[in-house]
């Protein structure tokens, strides 16, 4: 058929399930084929494998170390302490003894090997979760505002996160036929079905989806003012709570087309913040999700995959149109947005009590790598306050942690193993620590051209040592890191953005609204790591030597000079001031 590769792909697998079954019961290899890779992606899997190996295994004959990466969809980012207790088991057990928290509130399990994978997957419905649609070209995991300070708010918007997500999860059969059945084709016991899945389905047609499903993948966050805690101006569609009082959700603003991945070498594929479309009231937040995935479903650009998002769909159609084309399978007219603003896009750290006396403590969890050291045993000690915890657990989109709804008789024996284990001491790291984010990159991701998650705590090793010099520790500045240009964990609404073109050279991109309101703009290209400290030294003690009183690090650098402002995705590329990178220092 027509268009890219992908679309055929779905075209031929009739709704999701390929040749999966087949595959899995090849042993003799590691790995699924291509065509089933993109297949698998829809029920959650990446297939990898571990980078620093490849040459040693290249060299004795053998086949690449495969594995499959897993992601968990949590909606609202909300799990409860047996739910993760159980992550903690299978990622023991399966995922190499680590637990990965991601960018998008959901659980991740890496190095997962091809025998493994449908007990895995078993066990994770088990505990009353589920993977599907966790990657793919469909809706993904949808995210809310979890920060307990706006506790009397947080049920209202995590009901419409898990509405959404129930309402937009695919209808095929194929997920409980592949991970919920035995070697003989029969049903397991089975504890969670994944909602409409297995329900009833006219094998011709997904009612929302169709049969090619969408031309690429389709993220929705929710929000609430002041905090954008969810960057919800990358994402495709968003909703941002108008509040009634402190108490009472009087509708959302509606916002379409962010998006953050793009190319290196390709103009034509930027990233791109978000346009307000309207207001709609809280009754009408389910419908608008479909209305808005069905345009895209039918405008998206099915011909070429680098602008098949939604944010390339807005920008050929223009806002007007679409939104036109939102309104007629709506029938009815979206209401004028209503006045927000948002004042930062990081968590907050420790203790918050809330409306009714219960407490909520925020932990920091450097790249959401939740494991065990010699010196700092988180994954143990989040394992014994789970135990005990009568709560729930908060993923943040910031790849953080909050121990949640904490009863006030409970909260001494919580803090007591949070002391115990080192946690309370994570609040305490610098301001540039605190609000950083990587994404995983190598040795597993297939698409990384750079370290991230491995490297990114070194250099801010290093920066702080000039933080500390300039009197800026405590100063909160967005950084955050890319192995490739895809753009995980959001780059480019970062003050201070590294994104990997080849290992050890990274762009280096400056002028990100703190609030995550405004793009970033490239300052170097292809800037060498030990030239980092070089290359940003002058620019941080400018900046505390002449920021003006309030102003953040993203605003001085543009004030200052060092980079034009991105005032459209558009416009990423343009009035790029080509620098030769500042020796070693």
């Amino acid at each position: 058929m027509a268009g890219s590769k992908n679309e055929g792909i779905k075209d031929a697998s009739n709704y999701l399930r390929g040749t999966v079954l087949e595959g899995l019961a090849d042993t003799s290899t590691g790995a699924i084929s291509a065509d089933d890779q993109q297949v698998t992606k829809f029920h959650g899997i990446y297939q990898q494998d571990d980078r620093d190996l490849r040459k040693e295994r290249r060299k004795a004959k053998q086949e690449k170390a495969f594995s499959f990466m897993i992601r968990v969809r949590v909606p609202g980012g909300v799990a409860t302490p047996t739910q993760w207790l159980e992550m903690d088991r299978i990622a023991q057990q399966y995922g190499g003894s680590a637990l990965k928290l991601t960018t998008r509130q959901a659980f991740q399990f890496h190095g997962v090997i091809k025998s493994e994978l449908k007990k895995t997957i078993q066990e994770i419905n088990a505990a009353l979760l589920d993977t599907v649609a966790a990657c793919g070209d469909v809706n993904r995991n949808v995210m809310c505002n979890p920060n307990p300070y706006q506790s009397k708010v947080h049920g209202q918007v995590q009901d419409l996160a898990v509405k959404i997500s129930d309402h937009l999860t695919p209808r095929t059969g194929a997920y409980h036929e592949i991970w919920l059945t035995d070697s003989e084709g029969e049903k397991v016991k089975v504890t969670h079905d994944p909602p409409l899945l297995g329900g009833s389905f006219d094998e011709g047609e997904e009612p929302i989806y169709g049969k090619l499903y969408l031309p690429r993948k389709f993220k929705i966050v929710i929000a609430v003012p002041p905090s954008n805690d969810v960057d919800i101006f990358a994402h495709d569609l968003g909703y941002i709570a108008i509040l009634d009082g402190d108490e009472k959700i009087d509708g959302y603003n509606v916002t379409v087309g962010g998006g953050m991945g793009m190319s290196h070498g390709k103009t034509e594929t930027f990233p791109r913040i978000a346009d307000v479309l309207g207001f709609c009231t809280p009754e009408q937040a389910v419908a608008v999700s479909e209305a808005v995935v069905k345009v895209q479903r039918d405008n998206g650009n099915r011909e070429v995959r680098l602008n098949a998002r939604l944010k390339y769909t807005i920008e050929s159609m223009g806002l007007d149109t679409f939104k036109a084309e939102v309104e007629k399978l709506l029938g009815f007219k979206l209401e004028p947005a209503r006045e927000f603003a948002f004042d930062h896009n990081s968590d907050r750290y420790g203790w918050v009590e809330d409306h009714r006396g219960h407490w909520h403590f925020t932990l920091f969890v450097e790249n959401g790598r939740v494991y065990d050291t010699d010196s700092y045993s988180l994954m143990t000690g989040l394992r014994e306050i789970a135990q005990m915890h009568g709560g729930d657990f908060r993923l943040t989109a910031n790849q953080n942690l909050i121990i949640a709804d904490i009863a006030p008789e409970a909260k001494d024996a919580i803090e007591k193993l949070l002391t115990e284990h080192k946690m309370i001491d994570a609040t305490e790291r610098s301001g540039l620590r605190l609000n950083s984010m990587a994404c995983v990159a190598l040795p597993t991701c297939g698409l990384a051209l750079a370290e991230s998650q491995r490297y990114l705590p070194s250099l801010i090793d290093e920066l702080d040592e000039i933080m500390e010099e300039a009197g800026l520790r405590e100063d909160a500045i967005t950084i955050r890191m890319t192995g490739c240009p895809n753009g995980c964990a959001r780059p480019y609404l970062a003050e201070i953005g590294f994104v990997g073109r080849a290992p050890g050279k990274y762009n280096i991109y400056l002028g990100a609204g703190f609030a995550g309101d405004r793009l970033s703009k490239l300052y170097m290209r292809s800037a060498k790591s030990e030239d980092f400290k070089a290359i940003l030294g002058p620019v941080i003690r400018d900046y505390a030597a002449n920021r003006q009183d309030g102003e953040r690090f993203g605003d001085f650098v543009i004030r200052a000079g060092y980079v034009k402002a991105t005032e459209q995705g558009r416009d990423f590329h343009a009035d790029f001031i080509d620098r030769e990178p500042a020796a070693s220092t």
